[in-house]
């Protein structure tokens, strides 16, 4: 299949953010006429230039390689396996957030939510779900939204459904992923229903049935800042901390 011209593409990208050609051309430091004229295919962008519109529209790394090669350049960023030996480093990172979160739950995921790796916390969430939903890959928002995942525990569904799907929906809008908005159209489906009322607190806790009681956390997210890698750039540590010294305690005692 031919790929659309950089211009078409820059263009898509611009509108996903909302930004007219003077909010860019000013944003960018670049003139809204030859902007327009990239755009329109009047004009080839050279390399450079494909990189510093994508930086001002915050691109993200492997649809900036998409934008080179549809200008007629190489790709600039690589993928590596987390297994390859100069991902070393990466992975010690990993295994050392896992690990401190302990006895907390946190899971490290893709750009797509399946899981890579988790510690040994994670089964005081993943209790009780359907074992076909734990085969790999496993998806950590379906495993939650599931009527055979996590869902029959999670106390407050509907609120934690609306989290979801609200922040599910914004990562395919602003990363133009279709498998995302795929995604969020089968969660979507999923029953349950969804709260939009704003939390009490000061964040959505996810609250689970645990036994006789309940536990609350709160989530985190941990990202490599600078990633120049796609992998790198893609994995996400989540964590699961206490939202109450209630839940702190059961936890720590149960471990």
């Amino acid at each position: 299949m031919t790929s659309p011209p950089v211009g078409s593409l820059l263009r898509d990208w611009r509108q996903r953010r909302r930004l007219s050609q003077l909010d860019l051309s000013n944003e960018a430091g670049v003139s809204a006429r030859h902007l327009s004229f990239v755009e329109t295919g009047r004009s080839q962008p050279s390399r450079e230039m494909v990189l510093h519109l994508a930086e001002s529209l915050e691109v993200p790394l492997r649809a900036r390689n998409e934008l080179l090669v549809a200008a007629g350049f190489a790709p600039l960023y690589g993928r590596r396996g987390l297994d390859a030996p100069d991902m070393a480093a990466v992975r010690r990172a990993i295994d050392t957030v896992l690990a401190a979160y302990e006895p907390f739950p946190a899971v490290v995921v893709d750009r797509g939510w399946h899981l890579v790796a988790g510690n040994r916390g994670v089964p005081l969430l993943t209790d009780g779900a359907d074992p076909r939903l734990l085969e790999p890959p496993v998806n950590v928002l379906r495993l939650s939204l599931h009527p055979d995942g996590m869902a029959p525990r999670i106390r407050n569904l509907a609120q934690w459904r609306a989290h979801v799907l609200h922040r599910l929906a914004r990562e395919a809008r602003l990363s133009g992923d279709p498998a995302l908005a795929a995604l969020h159209r089968e969660l979507s489906l999923l029953p349950g229903g969804t709260d939009p009322r704003p939390p009490d607190g000061i964040a959505v806790p996810l609250r689970i049935r645990a036994g006789d009681g309940e536990l609350s956390f709160l989530s985190t997210v941990t990202t490599f800042g600078t990633a120049v890698d796609l992998t790198a750039a893609e994995v996400s540590v989540e964590a699961f901390l206490p939202a109450d010294e209630a839940t702190a305690d059961a936890v720590r005692a149960a471990r």
